[in-house]
């Protein structure tokens, strides 16, 4: 019998009958969407757990993006990096929005503040990084520099559910952040997403601009359909349930993989950073051809070779892809930190239900691939 492939990740799904309960519920009550039961409760209970003051829930992190840029007004160009999810910028585009790319740092791979104000103009209006893999951008660096220029900033944390730095939500910090709840994401609605806020009116406004426009009856703004549903909201309150649990697992699989691989000549690992509560959504290394003996793709080869389904994420960087490689600020050369970690980036299977035994054999390849 063949093996079963192992993939990058895989969703966590809570006991089935427990979600059949609040089936019945949904069934029962016939409410399935527009702002029911479970989703007013799952808000409470993503504002208690994540420490935030407002969330509004989307159907997915994609126009949650799109929402954000529209509720705060963006226009002119956005500051932001070629190293993330397409998402991230296809939110600027739809909304007219120029994204401008900047370089990378080395360490935690997210937008370097060094590179933000060379590239700011008279049509900048924000800046949008990315906590790449949940590892927190240097918040106080980019606020300090979209306070001098009078910027917005819009964190895209689709990566970042319950990380905190120094005990705060990183989600705390800028105009607005933005999560995702894909079924890949260490939180799951199936698909999903949602905006943090700080103030009541702000909430107000989003919870509008995602309904269509309509507030008490009325169309006050142009918005768009992006409610989250009943059934999602279900799934998520459940999640929330085992979610602690699931971190738990994946920092002991991330330690298992740092220890393995840690000392490999060629082989570089994201070391947990210092007063950081890490969620552990990817595991990210880095092959360097020259040290390690092999390129990325050939050890991503072997690890398929294998029924082992890592992931070259993210690779091409955004500002490669034809969609945006005619901008001024993608062209090759412009980001060598990017461009060099796109080529060398491989995520290793990470989800709560891997067996240990799996990581072991994930690093033993990785080793005997070392020439």
């Amino acid at each position: 019998m063949k093996n079963k492939p192992i993939l990058v990740t895989q969703p966590f799904l809570p006991p089935l009958e427990e979600f059949q309960e609040y089936l019945k519920e949904i069934w029962d009550s016939k409410w399935l969407t527009n702002n029911g039961k479970f989703h007013q409760e799952l808000e409470k209970a993503l504002c208690e757990y994540l420490g935030v003051k407002y969330i509004s829930l989307f159907s997915n992190g994609t126009l949650a993006l799109i929402t954000a840029l529209q509720e705060l007004k963006i226009t002119g160009e956005v500051i932001t990096t070629p190293f993330s999810f397409v998402a991230t910028t296809h939110a600027l585009w739809w909304n007219n929005i120029k994204p401008v790319f900047v370089d990378i740092e080395s360490k935690t791979m997210n937008l370097d503040p060094e590179k933000i104000e060379a590239a700011i103009t008279p049509k900048t209006t924000a800046i949008m990084p990315v906590h790449v893999y949940g590892n927190p951008c240097n918040i106080d660096a980019i606020q300090k520099i979209a306070k001098t220029y009078g910027l917005k900033v819009i964190y895209d944390a689709a990566h970042a559910f319950g990380v905190k730095k120094n005990n705060i939500s990183i989600l705390n910090y800028g105009d607005l952040s933005i999560l995702s709840f894909h079924a890949t994401k260490v939180f799951h609605t199936f698909e999903g997403g949602a905006i943090v806020c700080h103030d009541e009116l702000t909430k107000n406004r989003i919870d509008n601009l995602k309904n269509f426009g309509f507030e008490n009856g009325e169309v006050v703004s142009p918005g768009i359909n992006a409610k989250m549903n009943e059934l999602q909201a279900a799934m998520g309150l459940l999640q929330l349930k085992y979610i602690d649990t699931a971190i738990l697992k994946r920092k002991e699989i991330a330690e298992t993989y740092i220890r393995e691989l840690k000392n490999i000549n060629g082989i570089s690992v994201i070391d947990d950073i210092a007063d950081v509560r890490h969620s552990y959504s990817y595991f990210p290394i880095l092959i360097d051809k020259e040290e390690f003996g092999k390129t990325r793709d050939e050890v991503f080869n072997e690890l398929a070779a294998h029924q082992i389904h890592g992931r070259k994420y993210f690779y091409p960087l955004i500002s490669q892809f034809p969609t945006y490689k005619g901008l001024d600020s993608a062209r090759p050369g412009l980001m060598p930190i990017a461009e060099k970690i796109a080529e060398e980036v491989l995520c290793l299977p990470i989800f709560p239900d891997i067996g240990f035994e799996i990581i072991q054999k994930i690093c033993k390849i990785i080793k005997e691939n070392k020439q």
